[in-house]
């Protein structure tokens, strides 16, 4: 049986990976490119709704609809995609927060089924965000990004040649993403985990046997 003790350690933990997955979108770094110059280096960084460059000092509304077009409709649905599924488990962690409010305020019998939905939230909202940096990982692999005319215009896999590495990386944004579902997915099994095995508030103590 889970005690507020377990389901307020949670909600903390909780709170910490919702202050993730708020920066994640937030922040325009999910991948970013640095050119490979000493002298005035050019950045560039996509967020899930933003591209920033160093060369204009600008930040504008990112993917717009000529990134959209031909070649590029794969690479639009999935960066779009991965903005739904990041936007849908904000939603899912509002519900997890108002499941979490009524546990902690409500009574004993509140607690005890209380894991039975709470746990199931943050598991799905966890699954939203992998799905969502899946995507994100796919995109790097398959694209290769031209900073001059900023969009995706050739689709190739360079799994097998290094210098199609070289500048693009994975960037902070993708980091807190990681760590929030990580998290969230061990907090949720955690709550399950107490659930079974913590003893029943209140419980009776077997009296001993007189001699």
């Amino acid at each position: 049986m889970t005690r507020r003790v377990v389901y307020g350690i949670s909600l903390w933990v909780y709170l910490g990976a919702v202050a993730c997955t708020i920066a994640a979108i937030a922040l325009p770094n999910w991948i970013s490119y640095t050119s490979p110059t000493d002298n005035d280096p050019i950045n560039v960084s996509y967020g899930l709704h933003k591209r920033c460059s160093s060369i204009t000092g600008q930040c504008t509304p990112f993917p717009q609809d000529q990134d959209c077009y031909g070649d590029n409709r794969s690479f639009c649905s999935m960066w779009r995609s991965t903005g739904f599924l990041m936007n849908f488990s904000i939603i899912i962690e509002l519900a997890a927060l108002v499941a979490y409010i009524v546990i902690l305020m409500g009574g004993r019998g509140t607690r005890e089924v209380g894991w039975k939905i709470l746990s199931p939230l943050l598991v799905v909202v966890a699954a939203s965000q992998l799905v969502a940096m899946t995507l994100v990982v796919r995109i790097v692999q398959m694209c290769s990004w031209d900073t001059d005319t900023d969009a995706a215009l050739q689709a190739y896999l360079y799994d097998h040649d290094n210098r199609f590495f070289v500048g693009w990386a994975l960037d902070k944004s993708f980091v807190l993403c990681t760590v929030s579902w990580v998290v969230l997915l061990l907090n949720g099994l955690g709550v399950t985990l107490a659930a079974y095995v913590l003893v029943p508030e209140d419980d009776y103590e077997m009296i001993p046997e007189p001699r």
